[in-house]
Formats: C-alpha cells, sequence, structure tokens
C-alpha cells in the first residue's frame, strides 16, 4: 500500500483528489494539506511514501513545502500536481527537489500510475511540461555558462547522466566501478551545487556538453 498525502489549498480539489486515489485499493491517503506546512507537519507525523504537491498556496507555497519535506524526509517522494507550467513554476518546482511534475488536466488513471511510477523511483513529467524542459534547456545553449575545475573523465559522466543512463551503465560504457561513478557524479553535484541527476542532466545539456 502506498501512503500518500494530497496538499493543494482548495479543500473541494484535495477532497477530490482523495477519492480518486482512495478507489485503487493500491492507495492509502495519509492525510490533507491545505499549504505546504501542513504537508511538513503531515509527513513529520503520518510518514507518507508520496506527497502530491500543488504549486501555488498561500503563504507555505509549493516550493516551501518541497524544501522542507526535502531536507526533513529526503526518503519521501514529491510529485507536483498543478495547473500551471509556465518556466517559473515548472523550475522552481525541479530546483526545490521534485520528483515530478503532471498537470490537473491529466486523465485519473494516468494521474494514479504517476503515482506509482514516482514510488518507484521514477522522474514523471507531463508532455507539455517536458516540452517547456526542452524548451528553456534549447534557449539556455545560445548563452552556455563557462564552467572550471570539471575534467574530462567528469564530463564523460555528465554526457551519460544526460542520455539517461543508471550507474551501472556509466560504468559499463566507460569501464569504471559502479562505485567510482557514484563518486563522480556526487562530487559534480558537490561542485556545481546541484542537488540531483535531473538537475545534473539539464546543467549538461544547456552548456553543451551532451
Amino acid at each position: 500500500m502506498i501512503r500518500v498525502v494530497v496538499a493543494d489549498d482548495i479543500r473541494i480539489l484535495r477532497q477530490g483528489l482523495a477519492a480518486i486515489l482512495g478507489r485503487t485499493g493500491e492507495l492509502e491517503v495519509a492525510g490533507l494539506a491545505a499549504d505546504g506546512r501542513e504537508a511538513w507537519e503531515l509527513c513529520r507525523d503520518q510518514k507518507p511514501d508520496v506527497v502530491l504537491m500543488d504549486m501555488r498556496m498561500p503563504e507555505y507555497d509549493g516550493s516551501w513545502g518541497i524544501r522542507r519535506i526535502k531536507e526533513d524526509f529526503p526518503e519521501i517522494k514529491i510529485l507536483v500536481l498543478t495547473t500551471f507550467d509556465d518556466t517559473e513554476t515548472v523550475q522552481a518546482a525541479v530546483e526545490s527537489g521534485a520528483d515530478g511534475y503532471v498537470l490537473k488536466e491529466m486523465e485519473d488513471d494516468r494521474l494514479i500510475q504517476s503515482v506509482k511510477a514516482v514510488y518507484a523511483g521514477v522522474r514523471v513529467f507531463g508532455d507539455r511540461v517536458f516540452e517547456e524542459m526542452r524548451r528553456q534547456m534549447a534557449q539556455a545553449k545560445k548563452r552556455p555558462e563557462k564552467i572550471e575545475g570539471i575534467t574530462e573523465r567528469e564530463r564523460e559522466v555528465m554526457r551519460c547522466v544526460a542520455r539517461g543512463m543508471d550507474n551501472k551503465e556509466i560504468a559499463a560504457e566507460l569501464f569504471l566501478a559502479e562505485g567510482t561513478v557514484r563518486n563522480h557524479i556526487s562530487r559534480l553535484l558537490e561542485k556545481l551545487k546541484l542537488k540531483d541527476r535531473t538537475q545534473l542532466a539539464v546543467f549538461t545539456v544547456k552548456n553543451q556538453l551532451d
């Protein structure tokens, strides 16, 4: 059973989402939150597996909630569910540490599958959101940042991450041990002040290293 917290400032929407998730028999709604702080409190008290998080909420918004939850409970997955697919909102969610980003217009069955996928460790982005990310990266390519202190081997690892390869695949590609690959990625995240592999992949494409 996958335990889910639903965070949305509109009461009827969070109740409706709870009804959709609860009817499957595979998902259990562990609590309903009206903002990011309430979501964080529910994570502290209920220890859910996944948080379904809206982005724009009064006072304690989705970005606040995602950051606090990921800082205190990094094992909890966060799937953003919102009506907004603009650059600013998508970037805020990704930079805060969201594990996925989908839009409220999606069908009920796809939403349920997205929750299951995020719980299983798969990054989930809706079609329009993914296209917006691609557009951002294409624009950013025109203004690549200057990168210093990155070795050629680290660049090779970055290219592999951008291609969606996991550590085992990268190790085979570059004839390295998996532990060495993990170490390279950890050092890259620290050097570049990034949070996860998704941000590393975006950084790689943005700076024309792919």
